[in-house]
């Protein structure tokens, strides 16, 4: 690996070709101190084209390499600050290096009408309450899905069964513009796999939400935002990608928008199709067995979605918007789950279990929103009614087939289908409203939310081709939940240096879990949940200069139960390894403390300390009834003590050589005890490293070098995982006035992210690995067209930009 990274490195800096000429200058302000991060832009004097544009670095000086000989003129830009403007820059043969020196900015007296910033945006910001991954036109994510891009998003973590976490904390809320997600496990999985990544404009990713944000979710909420342009006029681009791993899958996207200053209309398009890989083998010893299991998934699906929305900015200070948004798409699932059952001491197998599972699924989903908003005067309102409809509907063929050592007698057969149907319905009401009182910010807001779903288990048995409906293992589970939420905040300067924000959010909750039996003597009581619970949070910041800024955060969050850990149906891979949830399961408190430093406004350290009491993790278990078998379920731990870290920076090693490495490193504690010798007693430190290297090549080419190393750790309560790592490559290059930009990439080139690990609980030792179909070449077009000009963009007023908040 190390000698193929060299050599990419080495080709691509050879690729670098000097251009012409060099224009450089430090900006400092009326005090002679540096000016980080100004926005430099230098124009053609012929035409008053923009030529390049850069930022000055830590040191306040900008650097503008590889300008064709003529004329030019500068602009410098920096908020609070009177614009510089430098005319008659003259490149020429015997003036290639131009020195302006010092160039300094004046205080501004007078509020600008407009400002225009136009730069590259780096790959990760780090801001006050969130870290912002920007991954809109890299090129590593090209062919890729929401559910790659999470994988390499910074303090991300996505395990073998794909469930998320951030800095090594589990429960996350995903959210899409802004609004929560309301699906768990294969439901989430599945829609973030069929959202493609040409879709995305960033991901924030806010690991302690203040009071304004319901309080769900112990490691905080990630929030995929898709793309929308805001420029005048009508915009709009189409994209189509394709990619070749084990499989192919293909996928096509279009947008459009036209704005003006009473209206925003916009739209999109989306869908794709194509097949994908997961690999799982598991070697289990249990009750004096041995058993080898091996998994094979190869799913064709068929996938699209849709968004249709508009705001109405009706006067000065109110807008009104509504968005209808939708998708669906069917998966036909074919996998192979083979089972070589032998004593635990003995060499040879004395039988085979065979399951080869065929399962066609259904999935459709319907959303609508309607907003409004209001911002007059230091105080703003925003009312959101939101309504979404998921329907999930799946039907199962499982024969078991017992075969001898040979695999040439079958032994006995034991045929089973099953349908499981799933309703979500969920509807949510919420009311903010902020207030500027003295040099602080006054917030209040209620929500209410409703969520019920509908899941039904339908066993079926075979006999000579006769399929009979089972009622002793059919039943169905019906889930609703109920949140009232109110809150609290506040937050203002102490001094010129520290300020603080603080907030109260208190949610009641009534939720009841009835499981319903076919048959009456099967019938349990309902699992009712009512409580109510109190979220503060806190947080302080210092700026101990222009360069240091320290801050602390601490908040309290709760993780409770959803429909799909709660549901006991035992959702089966073959008669001898399945999955269940668990109806007793109860909700988890978390909390949270975060100590944060930024440096030069780029370098950003963090460290953190979670406290989690009765934690819901995963864990693998002996089936009481049957020796043989093997089962995943849910269970609370009594307590989970996470302490990480994380390190995140931008790193310019050359003008066209840009470098981010993101590191986290964690130690975990896991404890408990469930009688009669099942206890869980895990500590585990793990890290992992991400870095991508972006190139400017010759003749506009651009190239990208990512990669990561996760080291061993602990997944869910007891599941020790092995060391994994990955290497991407891609190449960029636009044409057609930018307005096309084609995009190649080749993913995972040693195919090394597959995971191996060790499961040690309640009698059952389980040692496994998987691999999915992550090693692809993938080649992405996207095409923008329009009629709008970003140098006419008016800055908006604040009304518009919570508009467009609220829209999103």
């Amino acid at each position: 690996m190390r000698t193929l990274y060299l050599f990419l490195l080495t080709f691509l800096s050879i690729s670098i070709a000097a251009q012409d000429g060099q224009v450089k200058a430090l900006l400092i302000d009326n005090e002679g101190q540096p000016i980080i991060f100004a926005n430099v832009v230098l124009h053609k004097s012929a035409d008053s084209t923009i030529a390049k544009i850069e930022t000055t670095d830590e040191q306040g000086v900008v650097n503008f390499n590889g300008i064709p000989f003529g004329t030019y003129f500068l602009k410098a830009t920096y908020i609070g600050y009177q614009e510089i403007t430098r005319s008659n820059i003259d490149i020429k043969e015997n003036n290639k290096a131009i020195d302006l020196g010092k160039l300094t900015f004046e205080p501004s007296t007078v509020q600008l009408d407009e400002a225009v910033i136009t730069a590259s945006r780096v790959l990760v910001e780090v801001k006050p309450d969130r870290t912002v991954f920007n991954v809109d036109g890299t090129i590593n994510s090209a062919g890729d899905n929401a559910m790659g891009l999470l994988r390499k998003a910074p303090g991300v973590l996505v395990d073998n069964n794909d469930n998320i976490s951030v800095l090594s904390r589990s429960g996350v809320l995903v959210y899409i513009d802004g609004r929560r997600l309301p699906l768990t496990g294969d439901d989430l999985t599945n829609y973030l796999q069929n959202l493609p990544a040409e879709q995305i404009d960033q991901i924030d990713i806010i690991t302690n939400p203040g009071a304004k944000y319901e309080a769900e979710g112990n490691a905080g909420i990630i929030d995929i935002r898709l793309k929308k342009d805001k420029n005048l006029g009508y915009n709009g681009n189409v994209g189509y990608n394709v990619s070749q791993g084990r499989y192919m899958t293909t996928s096509s996207n279009a947008s459009g928008n036209y704005r003006n200053k009473v209206m925003n209309v916009f739209a999109t398009l989306g869908g794709g199709f194509g097949d994908r890989y997961h690999e799982m083998n598991f070697t289990n010893l249990q009750n004096g067995f041995r058993l080898e299991e091996n998994n094979l998934d190869i799913t064709d699906y068929n996938m699209g979605n849709f968004k249709l929305g508009t705001d109405f900015f009706i006067s000065p200070k109110h807008t009104i918007g509504f968005i209808f948004s939708g998708g669906g798409g069917v998966a036909d699932n074919n996998s192979s789950n083979n089972i070589e059952i032998a004593d635990r001491g003995a060499n040879d197998i004395d039988s085979i279990l065979s399951a080869n599972n065929f399962r066609e699924t259904t999935r459709n989903n319907l959303n609508v929103n309607v907003n409004y908003a209001f911002s007059d005067k230091g105080q703003s309102a925003n009312v959101d009614f939101d309504y979404g409809r998921y329907r999930n509907d799946s039907y199962n063929n499982q024969p078991n087939t017992y075969l001898d050592p040979t695999r040439t007698t079958v032994l006995s057969v034991i045929n089973t289908a099953f349908e499981t149907p799933v309703e979500i319905d969920i509807t949510t009401f919420k009311i903010d409203y902020e207030k500027e009182i003295g040099k602080g910010k006054l917030g209040v807001g209620t929500k209410l939310s409703s969520v019920g779903t509908d899941n039904t288990f339908l066993f079926y048995n075979f006999r000579e081709e006769i399929r009979t409906f089972n009622e002793r293992r059919s039943n169905q589970f019906d889930y609703s939940e109920n949140v009232y939420a109110a809150y609290l905040s506040y937050g203002q300067p102490l001094t010129e240096k520290l300020s603080f924000s603080s907030g109260l959010r208190a949610e009641y909750t009534d939720a009841t879990g009835n499981l319903m039996a076919f048959l009456p003597e099967l019938q349990e009581p309902p699992v009712d949940f009512n409580y109510i619970s109190y979220f503060p949070s806190l947080g302080l910041t210092y700026q101990l200069n222009q360069m240091n800024t320290v801050s602390l955060n601490y908040g309290r969050r709760i993780n409770r139960p959803d429909y799909d850990v709660l549901n006991p149906f035992n959702i089966q891979s073959s008669e001898l390894s399945f999955q269940k949830g668990n109806p007793f399961l109860r909700p988890e408190i978390v909390n949270n403390i975060e100590l944060g430093y930024t440096l030069m406004y780029r370098y950003n350290f963090k460290l953190a300390y979670s406290q989690t009491s009765d934690q819901i993790t995963r864990l693998i278990a002996p089936d009481d009834e049957n020796p043989k078998a093997g089962f995943i379920t849910w269970e609370n731990l009594a307590e989970q003590q996470i302490y990480s870290m994380n390190i995140s920076a931008p790193i310019d090693i050359q003008k066209w050589w840009n470098m981010y490495i993101n590191f986290n490193a964690a130690y975990i504690n896991n404890q408990a005890d469930y009688g009669d010798g099942a206890v869980v007693d895990v500590q585990a430190g793990t890290y992992s490293v991400f870095q991508q290297s972006t190139f400017t090549l010759i003749n506009g080419f651009k190239g990208e070098i990512s990669g990561y190393y996760s080291g061993p750790g602990v997944w869910g309560g007891v599941f020790r995982y092995g060391p994994q790592w990955g290497l991407n490559i891609g190449l960029q290059k636009k044409f057609l006035d930018e307005k096309l930009n084609v995009r190649i990439s080749a993913n995972d080139l040693f195919y090394t992210t597959g995971w191996q690990g060790t499961s040690e609980f309640n009698g059952l030792t389980a040692t496994g690995n998987g691999q999915w179909d992550s090693r692809r070449v993938a080649l992405s077009l996207n095409y923008s067209f329009g009629n709008s000009n970003v140098k006419s963009r008016k800055r908006k007023t604040g009304l518009e930009e919570e508009a467009e908040r609220v829209s999103n």
